[in-house]
């Protein structure tokens, strides 16, 4: 049997489960999860944020502020060196985070973020496995690369973003 027909046998088989009790083999030939791209915290204060993971937990890497209106946040990178820590902070009116901020007064996690080598792939076989995401198309994220959400009722509460990564 050649690796197309296991893989599309091994769709089918799981085609009608939730992706947290399917099992899927990790060697499973359509996409892979990569490394913890990131953490990404919502802030109330984002000089006061900075300024922690600076001064007090000693992050030598932490970026200056950037301003990303096309996603409605304002971000900061902690560099860790195997992983980043993402600050978030409100940008204009509309922004995903005020809400998030809203119910989290003094902030909190709001999503982690993992690398995948191809994104198209991997919303095809999450969304046969039942796994929404909340745009139908990626769009370009805070790295300049491919990035969607998926739902956090579909994966254990917990919001995820897949950034692309191709090798």
């Amino acid at each position: 049997m050649t690796v197309l027909n296991r893989t599309l046998n091994l769709i089918r088989s799981h085609s009608g489960r939730r992706a947290l009790t399917t099992g899927v083999p990790s060697d499973s030939p359509v996409w892979a999860l990569g490394r913890l791209n990131h953490v990404a915290i919502a802030v109330p204060d984002m000089t006061q944020a900075s300024k922690f993971w600076r001064d007090i937990m000693r992050a030598d890497r932490v970026s200056s502020v950037v301003a990303q209106p096309e996603h409605g946040v304002t971000t900061v990178f902690v560099d860790l060196g195997n992983t980043k820590i993402e600050l978030l902070h409100p940008y204009g009116e509309n922004s995903p985070i005020a809400g998030f901020l809203a119910k989290n007064k003094n902030g909190g996690i709001h999503h982690v973020c993992i690398d995948v080598p191809d994104i198209e792939a991997a919303m095809e076989w999450l969304k046969l496995k039942g796994v929404r995401s909340l745009a139908e198309k990626p769009k370009i994220g805070a790295h300049g690369l491919p990035v969607v959400f998926l739902h956090p009722k579909d994966c254990g509460g917990v919001l995820v973003e897949l950034e692309e990564h191709r090798a």
